[in-house]
């Protein structure tokens, strides 16, 4: 085995910055003297940069993912009596912005092979009252947009994209963020496209939801001191959209070091003990996570741990079956797949800067950890 290799982090956020400490002083030296805090220059531009990235018409910046898919849902109307679809196998952000706009949530399980929603059960879950639907481009892996689309346009239901873990991921060679009728980013510093703080991004083509949500993170106002309704102080800082400006020049080569890891991953545990994920034919996924399956997980990741590796579970305990929830009704069992995967999931470490070696010494880590568990693997 590899010796060389001492740790392993699960994230290394300083490694990053360590390629780009002067860009990103300079960014922030700019903000610091133009003094423009907040609402400033460089969110102005970033929400251009970031709109056209998605390919899109309007990008408006928000303090965080939740607060953005909460305000792409107000901008639509949603509201006390109205329900909204999305997953039970998510972060539960996703959900607390349903809840915060006084809709209630209803939850469906997800496709086992891309564990993001399943099509077939959307339907089954749409009701009089289902007024939204949010897939979740989870770990960075798109959703299957056109059947869930093709759904929620026959029951005439707005589609918002939760793409807070999927900067840069394609669909069918689309761009997330451009699918739906809006999407929400988030801009936590471990995202793939993370700021050096909270952050987040409505997007959207249309213009009627942006100028919404320009007015609602600040205070409902349509111009300084007029305010037509009952808003939030929600924005973007500008030193956050300034290092975030910096950050986006350089996501696609990230996103295309985390699949190259990915790869390189596959090759080497592709007669291991743990099952690996399966990008689906209509994905590009630019793997925020690098999410495998395992019988025992938690012994695994005490081996691992030992040995150095850091490693993350996604999660561990599903939204329905968390006591904030109890209200919602749902009882163990009812999403048998979301329950099965929380006990066997484990993130191995994924940043861009990740080494060969490394990616070579947690493989060979993983194997020398469960050699008894190969004829035990889940997707054998």
């Amino acid at each position: 085995m590899t010796a060389e290799v001492v740790e392993v982090p699960f994230v290394d956020l300083a490694a990053q910055y360590s390629t780009i400490r002067e860009e990103i002083g300079q960014a922030i030296s700019r903000v610091l003297s133009d003094t423009g805090f907040i609402l400033g220059r460089d969110l102005s531009l970033f929400e251009t940069e970031f709109a056209a990235y998605c390919g899109a018409e309007y990008a408006v910046g928000v303090d965080s993912g939740t607060s953005a898919l909460e305000l792409a849902l107000r901008a639509y109307g949603v509201g006390p009596g109205d329900q909204v679809i999305t997953v039970a196998n998510t972060f539960i952000a996703t959900v607390l912005a349903i809840s915060y706009t006084g809709a209630t949530p209803v939850l469906v399980d997800i496709d086992p092979q891309t564990y993001t929603m399943d099509p077939d059960l959307l339907q089954a879950a749409i009701t009089t009252q289902t007024r939204a639907v949010i897939p979740v481009h989870l770990c960075g892996q798109p959703a299957d947009m056109e059947a869930i689309l093709e759904i929620a346009r026959s029951h005439r239901l707005v589609v918002i994209e939760d793409a807070c873990q999927a900067h840069g991921a394609r669909y069918k060679g689309r761009r997330v963020g451009s699918l739906g009728d809006a999407a929400a980013f988030s801009f936590y510093p471990a995202k793939n496209l993370g700021a050096y703080g909270d952050g987040g991004m409505v997007v959207s083509d249309d213009q009627q939801v942006a100028s919404f949500v320009r007015m609602a993170r600040n205070y409902g106002q349509s111009e300084k001191h007029h305010h037509l309704f009952i808003g939030f102080n929600r924005r973007l800082d500008t030193l956050q959209a300034a290092v975030l400006r910096v950050k986006l020049m350089h996501l696609d080569a990230w996103n295309a070091a985390r699949r190259r890891h990915s790869q390189r991953y596959g090759e080497l545990l592709a007669d291991g003990p743990v099952a690996l994920p399966t990008e689906a034919d209509y994905a590009e996924s630019v793997y925020h996570l690098y999410v495998v399956r395992v019988r025992d997980r938690d012994r695994l990741q005490r081996s691992l741990r030992e040995r150095g590796i850091s490693t993350g579970i996604h999660y561990p305990v599903p939204v329905h079956l968390q006591p904030a929830y109890r209200d919602l009704g749902y009882e163990r069992g009812r999403f048998p797949v979301t329950e099965e995967y929380a006990g066997q999931i484990l993130s191995l470490p994924m940043y861009p800067e990740l080494t060969a070696k490394a990616i070579e010494y947690v493989a060979q880590t993983i194997k020398a950890a469960a050699p008894e568990w190969q004829s035990k693997r889940l997707d054998a």
